[in-house]
This record gives structure tokens, C-alpha cells and sequence, in this order.
């Protein structure tokens, strides 16, 4: 066992980075001000909010007034999907994204169907990707929003977010990504691949939790969900999270200056483990494009295997990973990503989700091969002499 728990789970929630963490200290104590003030305090606290607000816009290639802040990803796509939904009822009620969302989006379509919208729920391709031929088919006269997410959270396979974009673009509709795996990992410009509308969230790229953006391409106008004061021009009411905001600036600054070297150091890390566990367990199923997708992100299922009692083993030999999604993580039914990518509920069941990041080395990957191929070479013999069912 290692001398420390090994986190592999990144794509869950990242450690907050240091400098991050100390300026948000900082900000708590010496920059309390209530940016909506007029007095010096209020102004030294609204050039923070404005910062931060310039450093999230080059992240994704906007303008600084098209970003808005949000309690996180969650927040961001019920803004989005909902603000949109209300703001072009008049105009239709006909909503296209896929099977493959995170819940926050899936769960708002869901609401809004229950109010009179019509939701076309895309179904991907064996690797998880969506073709944006299948998008175009299913548009109708009365389509007014589309929502691909960028790279999906399970599986890490990457969308066409630039074709889709451009279908949505050249008819008129609103085009909506979940950015949320994406976002300082992966280069977005949000005019060249014709997005609308994106959501960030700052705890997937060593920010704090509790905070994130939403994208609003100028021009867009959503209805506000939440009533209260004119901040965030009237579309997020609240006094803002002050050294949240300022942690997500920073935050958002560092990935990009990072981003390239990272993903090329992320991608020889996954390569490397895939190669060990598809060379020594040749029953094993990477799930998720082998190409397209985030260079941190490996999915494996192992069939016959329990999910739930091959992450036990592994948090005792000191690995932490997931199976599945983290917002899924308590309940028992097979992951709705795989299920929709064509794998049988058992399969689903036996996925394994390891996520790589900053601090993450070769020598762990060699360690978690190891530890992987015991626990299920273990497992299969338990269930082959019927000690394990």
C-alpha cells in the first residue's frame, strides 16, 4: 500500500490550487466589501468581480460582459436550459440534446416537458459521441435551443461542439455546451465554434467549490431564475461570492497558461495505463472514444465484476476512483452514459472511472495497473469458485 491514498477521481472535484486557496484567504479578510457599494470597500471588491470576469472571458475566447456568474455547473445549465426555454416560448417549444447529459441539464428538460416543451433526447453512437447528422435530422421549424455537453463526464468522449454549432447558427437557434469537463482543459473559443451559450464550473479546474459561469453570447437574452437585485445584469440575483469569484479568476488563468503541456503530460499518463490494463486483462472494455476524448479521463468494464466491490478493493490498497458519475455515485442502477452507448445493464455495473490530474505520476499509473489487475483477477477467481456472488 502506498504511504498516502492515491486520489484518481479528478474528474470528480479537484484539490483547490494553493495559490487559489490564499487569495481567496486573502480576499475574505482584507476585500469585504459589497461590490454593489459606491464607497472605496465596494469598489476594491468590484475590481476583483471584474478581474476575474476578464480572466474567465479568455479562457473560453469571450467578452467580459457576455460572462456570468453562477454557483457552479448545475446552476449554469438550469440558466441556460430554462432561461432559454421561457425567453423563446413564443417563438417554439421543440428542445434537442442527448442521453448523455449530466442530470442537471437532464432533470431541467424533464421539467420543462412537464410545462408543454417537447425534448429530443439524441442518442450517442457505442463510443459515446454524438453525430451531428443526427442533430440535423432532428431539427424541426419549431426548435429553439440545442444542448450538446463539451466531453462527457464518464467517459470523457469529446463532441463535434463546432458542427453542431454551426447547424444551430445557420437556423436561428440557440446553441447551449456543458463545459463543465472541458472548461480549462480543453482550448474552447466560443465564436469560432459558434456557441451561444456555455457553463463552467471552477472546483474541475483547481478552483473553489460553490462557484462558476455561465456564457452569454451578446445579444442573447435569458430569463432570469432567480428574483431579487439587478446583479449579473438581472440575470443572477444575490451579492456576489466575492473570493469565490476572484479563486475562479485565477483558477481559470493558470489552466489556460497550463492547459497544453498538462493535457500532453495527462495523455502519455492514460495511454499508459490503458496499455497495461487492456495487455494483462484482455476482457476488460475501454468505454469512450479511443481518440476523441479528455486526455485525463479512462473508463474501463470489467465483465462479471461488481463496480461497487472493485472500488472497495481499490480504496483499500489506497486508490480512490469512481464508477460512474460522482452525482451518481450512491445509487445502484447502471450508469444512464453507458446504458445509451449500447452496453448491457451487468457491463454498466462493472465500470471503472479513473481521472487523472496535476499531481498524479508514472509511477502511481504503474501502481493502480498493478492494484487493478489483483483486485480483478481476485474477484474473477472468487466468483469462478463460488466464494463471491
Amino acid at each position: 500500500m502506498p504511504m498516502k491514498p492515491i486520489y484518481f477521481d479528478y474528474a470528480s472535484t479537484t484539490p483547490a490550487d494553493k495559490e487559489v486557496a490564499a487569495l481567496m484567504a486573502d480576499t475574505m479578510v482584507r476585500c469585504f466589501g459589497n461590490p454593489s457599494s459606491v464607497h472605496s470597500f465596494g469598489r476594491e471588491a468590484l475590481a476583483l468581480v471584474a478581474k476575474a470576469r476578464r480572466q474567465l472571458a479568455e479562457l473560453v475566447g469571450a467578452r467580459p460582459q457576455e460572462i456570468v456568474y453562477t454557483s457552479g455547473g448545475s446552476e449554469s445549465d438550469n440558466l441556460a436550459l430554462k432561461g432559454a426555454a421561457y425567453a423563446r416560448r413564443q417563438r417554439g417549444n421543440h428542445i434537442i440534446t442527448t442521453a448523455i447529459e449530466h442530470h442537471a441539464l437532464l432533470h431541467s428538460c424533464k421539467q420543462l416537458e412537464e410545462q408543454g416543451f417537447a425534448v429530443t433526447y439524441l442518442q450517442p453512437d457505442n463510443d459515446g459521441w454524438i453525430d451531428p447528422a443526427e442533430v440535423a435530422a432532428a431539427l424541426r421549424d419549431e426548435t429553439i435551443l440545442i444542448s450538446v455537453m463539451f466531453a462527457n463526464n464518464e467517459v470523457g468522449t469529446v463532441q463535434p461542439i463546432r458542427e453542431i454549432g454551426a447547424l444551430a447558427r445557420d437556423r436561428g437557434i440557440w446553441f447551449h455546451t456543458d463545459a463543465v469537463q472541458a472548461a480549462g482543459h480543453l482550448p474552447i473559443d466560443v465564436a469560432a465554434m459558434n456557441i451561444d451559450l456555455l457553463s463552467l464550473s471552477g472546483h474541475k479546474f483547481y478552483g473553489p467549490k460553490g462557484i462558476g459561469a455561465l456564457y452569454v453570447r451578446h445579444g442573447i437574452r435569458l430569463e432570469s431564475q432567480i428574483a431579487g437585485g439587478a446583479q449579473e445584469w438581472g440575470l443572477r440575483a444575490g451579492t456576489e461570492n466575492v473570493p469565490g469569484i476572484a479563486g475562479l479568476g485565477l483558477a481559470a488563468q493558470k489552466a489556460q497558461a497550463e492547459q497544453e503541456n498538462e493535457n500532453k503530460r495527462l495523455g502519455k499518463l492514460s495511454e499508459r495505463l490503458i496499455a497495461r490494463i487492456e495487455a494483462e486483462l484482455p476482457l476488460a472494455r475501454l468505454n469512450g472514444h479511443r481518440e476523441k476524448r479528455l486526455p485525463g479521463n479512462v473508463n474501463f468494464s470489467f465483465l462479471g465484476i461488481s463496480g461497487e466491490s472493485l472500488l472497495l478493493n481499490l480504496d483499500m490498497a489506497g486508490i480512490a476512483a469512481s464508477s460512474g458519475s460522482a452525482c451518481a455515485a450512491g445509487s445502484l442502477e447502471p450508469s444512464h452514459v453507458l446504458l445509451a452507448m449500447g452496453l448491457s445493464s451487468e457491463l454498466a455495473r462493472s465500470s471503472l472511472r479513473i481521472s487523472l490530474g496535476r499531481e498524479n505520476t508514472a509511477a502511481e499509473i504503474d501502481y493502480l495497473a498493478d492494484q487493478i489487475v489483483a483486485v480483478v483477477r481476485r474477484l474473477e477467481d472468487m466468483k469462478a469458485s463460488g466464494s463471491w456472488r
